[in-house]
C-alpha cells in the first residue's frame, strides 16, 4: 500500500500576529522553521517518492526543510490547488480585531463550512480545489509509493474530511497543533 504523510506549514509571521493570510505570501518564523525540522525529523526514514507543495512559501519553505536533511532527491511537484484558502477582503486584517468589532460574522466568515468571507472562499470552495487535485493524484499512486504534502490548514480540512470521513462540523471546528503529521494508507 502507498503511504501518504499529510502536514500544515510552520507558524508563519501571520499566524504570529493572527492576521488572515490566505493567498498572500507569509514566511516561517523561526518557531515555524524549528516545527518544519521537527516534521522532517519524524518522517526522515519514510522513503519519500514524491512530495507536492502548495504555489506559497510557506508550504515551500516548510517541505525544503522537511526534505533538506533527509530525502534531497525525492520528487517535488507544485500544485496551487492545496494552497490556503482565499480570505478575500480580510486578507492582512487582524483576526482578533475581526472577532472583536463582529464575533458572529467573524465566526462565519473563519470557520462555517459553506460562508465565504466577502470576496473570499468558503471551506467548501477550498474542497473542490482540493477533491480535483487528491482525484488526480491518488490514481497515480503505486503501492510501494511514500507521498509528502505540505499544505495549509484549510486545504487540509477537506484531506482529513475525505481519508478520515470526518462531517463538515468536525473539519471545520479542528485547530491544528505544530509539527502534527497525518498519515494514510492508501
Amino acid at each position: 500500500m502507498a503511504k501518504l504523510f499529510i502536514f500544515r506549514h510552520g507558524e508563519t509571521e501571520d499566524n504570529k500576529t493572527h492576521t488572515f493570510s490566505g493567498f498572500r505570501q507569509s514566511d516561517l518564523t523561526e518557531n515555524g522553521i524549528e516545527e518544519a525540522r521537527q516534521i522532517g525529523d519524524i518522517l526522515k526514514d519514510e522513503p519519500v517518492t514524491r512530495a507536492y507543495q502548495s504555489d506559497q512559501i510557506r508550504s515551500q519553505h516548510t517541505l525544503e526543510l522537511v526534505l533538506n536533511r533527509y530525502h534531497q532527491n525525492a520528487e517535488i511537484v507544485t500544485d496551487a490547488r492545496i494552497k490556503e484558502r482565499d480570505y478575500g477582503d480580510l486578507t492582512g486584517l487582524n483576526k482578533d480585531e475581526i472577532a472583536e468589532q463582529n464575533p458572529q460574522q467573524y465566526k462565519l466568515w473563519h470557520r462555517s463550512y459553506d460562508v465565504p468571507p466577502p470576496n473570499g472562499e468558503s471551506i467548501q470552495m477550498v474542497e473542490v480545489r482540493v477533491m480535483s487535485f487528491l482525484n488526480e493524484v491518488l490514481p497515480t499512486l503505486k503501492p510501494d509509493d511514500v507521498v509528502f504534502i505540505s499544505a495549509s490548514a484549510n486545504s487540509i480540512r477537506p484531506m482529513r474530511k475525505y481519508f478520515e470521513h470526518l462531517s463538515n462540523e468536525q473539519i471545520c471546528a479542528y485547530e491544528y497543533e505544530p509539527a502534527q503529521i497525518f498519515e494514510y494508507q492508501i
